[in-house]
């Protein structure tokens, strides 16, 4: 038995060049466990997030795990990098509050635009205009769609929390003799610590913490915030209805309106699995292997494809998670930790009756503080830019003001362009943010005939 469990390791070490990167197999898997805690928040945010766009909840649990799953193998075996991959916390909100609430897109449609945006992924990760792109984007608008979707995540965590509270004179602050809003400031404050302190799974730790005393708490109906299911463990049963739910019709019908969200969609994944990818591979000291860059064109078509799979199994853009850092702290340096977090995700589908009684004021203060720390890329304007400060300001602004996240990318861009022009920085005027520019003064104006619904 000895001997077979030798061969076993052999094989892992050869597969994934375990003790060629320094590592050893028992390291990869406890950064697998680290990565997964950091990151598990998602089984619980992203149906929670999905559901406003009329999506069952019980639903979305099952192709939030399954599309875990998959990102997270397809990053392991295609570019064995330590990096697990789940749906965006960003392109989700995008998906339900923006396609489906505001713009009444249908489901099928959005997942239609998920896909072709994981296609155009896929393909530009196999050619050579992925650098071109990511040099000719404005970096202030770049900016500007990170602080601007923070403060949209902020204003959902803080509304679904009862913490902000819609009325004539616009929001004001929930009522504080309301225990679930006590409840609730008290969570923004113990999550916030959580994560100041580094504490392993935090976010998560935060969410069960709010669950269980949310038993205890009742709102001034008499009703209690946490509603615990009969049963906590039961066998996961997959939404078949949900896989390739796609209507290329719809998409085709709604070209004009869709295309920019789709756009987003690409771009928004391509920028963060930029990003991400880039941090994780140079924390962990992985530049180049063999002669070869190890972020090369794998690693990104592994994302676009991941993102083609999310579309397949029901659910939005899949992506690159900054959580795998958590794991390279820990030692993590192969995609043995993304197969670890895959098998992890795998294992808590059985979960889903106690996920789905998770209330809302439990995930508030998540999303409260993952927008905030969206917004820290504000951060990282330059003002001697065109639009380096204005630009990003501007979209934060009217998406904070409006609820309205495309119109603020339109006018982010339009503004840097402007900017650009009357500082006759021709360099920064270039094809590919023309090209937007005309995309997104097409969406205006037929979002401004169909009565600014966007």
């Amino acid at each position: 038995m000895k001997q077979d469990g030798a061969g076993v390791h052999g094989w892992i070490d050869r597969t994934f060049h375990i003790t060629r990167r320094g590592s050893t197999v028992v390291r990869e898997l406890v950064a697998g466990l680290t990565t997964f805690g950091a990151m598990a928040y998602i089984m619980i945010v992203n149906p929670a997030i999905m559901a406003l766009a009329g999506l069952d909840r019980h639903d979305m649990i099952m192709t939030t795990i399954a599309a875990s799953v998959c990102g997270s193998l397809l990053m392991a075996v295609m570019a064995n990098l330590p990096i697990a991959l789940a749906p965006a916390m960003s392109s989700n909100l995008i998906f339900a509050q923006v396609v489906v609430a505001q713009m009444g897109i249908a489901p099928p449609v959005a997942f239609t635009m998920v896909l072709i945006g994981g296609v155009a992924f896929v393909l530009l990760s196999l050619s050579r205009w992925r650098q071109k792109i990511v040099m000719g984007f404005p970096v202030p608008v770049r900016n500007g769609i990170h602080c601007a979707i923070g403060a949209f995540i902020a204003h959902i965590g803080m509304v679904s929390g009862g913490l902000a509270v819609a009325g004539a004179q616009g929001f004001s602050f929930g009522a504080l003799r309301d225990p679930a809003v006590l409840l609730a400031t008290a969570g923004l404050f113990l999550a916030g610590a959580l994560r100041m302190l580094r504490v392993p799974a935090g976010m998560l730790l935060s969410i069960v913490v709010l669950t269980v005393a949310g038993c205890f708490v009742h709102h001034p109906d008499g009703t209690v915030v946490t509603h615990l299911p009969d049963r906590w463990i039961e066998w996961p049963h997959y939404p078949a209805h949900l896989l390739f739910s796609f209507d290329f019709h719809g998409f085709l019908t709604h070209i004009g309106l869709v295309l920019p969200v789709t756009l987003y969609f690409f771009l928004g994944d391509f920028f963060d699995a930029t990003g991400t990818m880039m941090a994780v591979t140079r924390r962990a000291g992985l530049t180049v292997e063999d002669g070869q860059p190890v972020l090369g064109r794998a690693a990104f078509a592994a994302d676009g494809a991941a993102s083609v799979a999310g579309a397949v199994l029901g659910t939005s853009t899949v992506t690159a998670y900054l959580e795998s850092l958590v794991g390279v702290e820990a030692g993590g340096r192969t995609g043995l930790v993304g197969v670890t977090a895959a098998v992890l995700f795998l294992a808590a589908s059985v979960l889903w009756p106690i996920i789905t009684a998770v209330p809302a004021l439990a995930t508030a203060p998540v999303l409260v503080l993952v927008g905030l720390g969206m917004l820290s890329d504000m951060g990282k304007a330059d003002d001697g830019e065109p639009g380096g400060v204005l630009a990003p300001l501007l979209m934060v602004l009217v998406t904070v003001m409006t609820g309205n996240f495309m119109v603020s990318l339109a006018l982010g861009l339009l503004l840097y362009t402007a900017l650009a022009v009357a500082a006759r920085r021709w360099s920064e005027v270039t094809p590919i943010l023309l090209a937007l520019d005309a995309v997104f003064v097409v969406y205006l104006v037929l979002a401004s005939g169909m009565g600014g619904h966007s």
